[in-house]
């Protein structure tokens, strides 16, 4: 299916971010490059986009774009970009002979609704409208911006700004068949070049239908406030399911902070993995090296890796450059890193008493972190089935591994002074060999009692 993106306009309100509208960066990405690569994860291929304001710049950065992302775009020009936005949707008539998905250059969505919508039934004569019924809870909603309409039984009775009566808002997501164009056409001889004038044309024929987005998230980015409350809302987006308690309310609003800038940078994912990696076996090398200050500063550098370790993930998500590989690559190093970083602990225990036990206990340590990364796949897998992609459930995992070991170091320093009586470090390994194994049975049973 293909896909018509409206990217005309001014913006004239956003004018202090950028001088064309699309192009205004938005976490890393202009807002143009966020809606087509948001339609391209909702499954959509084929891109045509309507510019009009400074278009031959916005034309030129969707070529570099289009070549970076090896997708296919075509470009359209509206001269008459100041009238109504039904007149760039004309502009695509002659090349849309069948049903399309249309969308606006500015609103940020959920992939999911395209996902949904474009496997809906459409008639050759009709248009589905995705609305949105949440008129009293929808917090991303400009009241006094928003096109809002007026529904019954899944048809369109009318649509427009100012309407007093009306149930639900126009998201800016149409699945539309060609008549769409000859609907524009009628409503422009009267006078109004809009879209929603299109729309209310095709409604009184009754063949203006309705797509519910239900809890779906979407934006109309079109003031300074609408951007804050985007940008707040992807930042919240990056927070996972598997999330365990260190990572949740510790890790991840810091990394997320982080994020934030690194996003504005050429930083890769793959490249943050690798540093992290790196990091982590600088602080197992200083394990290897002994005395308190050495622990002390390998466990800093095991934390701040823990906590910068959701970057790449983060960076990923909100730049589209998330990849199998990418995913297998972090995990592949995580553990490397476990277990240079737990060896290495258990190495500086051993190496103060050379009691045998401390080696069999740092070997179930590592045994038990191995098995948790082994038993997270199913188990994870079971639980978003269960509670949905966005809830939340009881995990624990690397996060609270490299935490006991930072915790357990700084409360080392006071018992120092009581002449290393008790070995906090040894501890931290049979605190984190309990932990984990505990942990691994846990999810065993639960994935037995779910088959």
């Amino acid at each position: 299916m293909k896909c018509l993106i409206i990217a005309a306009g001014r913006g004239s309100r956003l004018s202090t971010k950028s001088d064309s509208k699309p192009l205004i960066l938005l976490l890393g990405l202009s807002l143009i490059e966020r809606v087509i690569l948001t339609a391209k994860k909702g499954g959509l291929t084929d891109f045509y986009v309507v510019t009009g304001y400074n278009g031959e710049k916005v034309r030129q950065y969707l070529n570099r774009f289009s070549q970076s992302r090896d997708i296919k775009i075509t470009h359209i020009t509206n001269e008459e970009w100041e009238k109504g936005n039904g007149l760039s949707v004309l502009k695509a008539k002659k090349l849309l002979n069948k049903n399309f998905i249309l969308l606006m250059g500015d609103h940020i969505f959920d992939e999911s609704i395209l996902a949904r919508l474009k496997n809906e039934r459409i008639a050759d004569d009709e248009v589905v409208l995705a609305v949105d019924y949440r008129i009293e809870t929808n917090e991303f909603v400009d009241i006094d911006d928003v096109t809002k309409v007026l529904v019954e039984d899944d048809n369109v009775l009318d649509i427009e700004k100012n309407i007093k009566k009306y149930n639900a808002y126009d998201t800016g997501i149409f699945l539309c068949s060609p008549a769409i164009f000859s609907a524009i056409e009628e409503s422009s001889g009267s006078g109004d070049t809009s879209l929603a004038g299109g729309v209310r044309v095709l409604a009184k024929k009754g063949k203006a239908k309705v797509f519910d987005i239900k809890d779906d998230f979407w934006i109309d980015v079109d003031d300074e406030e609408a951007y804050k409350k985007a940008e707040s809302k992807l930042l919240a987006t990056l927070e996972k399911p598997s999330d365990g308690p260190i990572s949740r309310y510790l890790n991840r609003p810091i990394s997320i902070r982080i994020s934030k800038y690194l996003v504005k940078t050429n930083v890769t994912p793959n490249f943050i993995s690798f540093f992290l990696f790196i990091l982590c076996c600088i602080g197992a090398f200083f394990f290897f090296l002994g005395g308190y200050t050495y622990l002390l500063l390998g466990a800093i550098l095991a934390q701040a890796s823990s906590i910068v370790d959701g970057c790449d993930g983060e960076i990923a998500r909100l730049k589209f450059q998330e990849t199998e590989f990418g995913a297998w690559f972090d995990a592949v190093l995580d553990r490397y890193a476990d277990a240079f970083l737990l060896f290495g602990l258990t190495y500086y225990v051993y190496f103060l008493s050379e009691n045998l036990l401390y080696l069999f206990i740092g070997f179930l340590a590592i045994i038990g972190a191995f098995m948790n990364s082994y038993t997270a796949d199913k188990y994870d897998g079971l639980m978003k089935k269960k509670i949905g992609p966005k809830g939340h459930y009881f995990r624990m995992g690397r996060d609270v591994r490299i935490f006991i070991i930072f915790l357990f170091a700084i409360l080392n320093i006071p018992f120092l002074f009581l002449g290393g009586a008790v070995n906090l470090p040894f501890l931290a390994i049979l605190l984190i060999a309990i932990l984990m194994n505990t942990e691994n049975i846990r999810r065993v049973v639960v994935l037995y009692k779910n088959r």
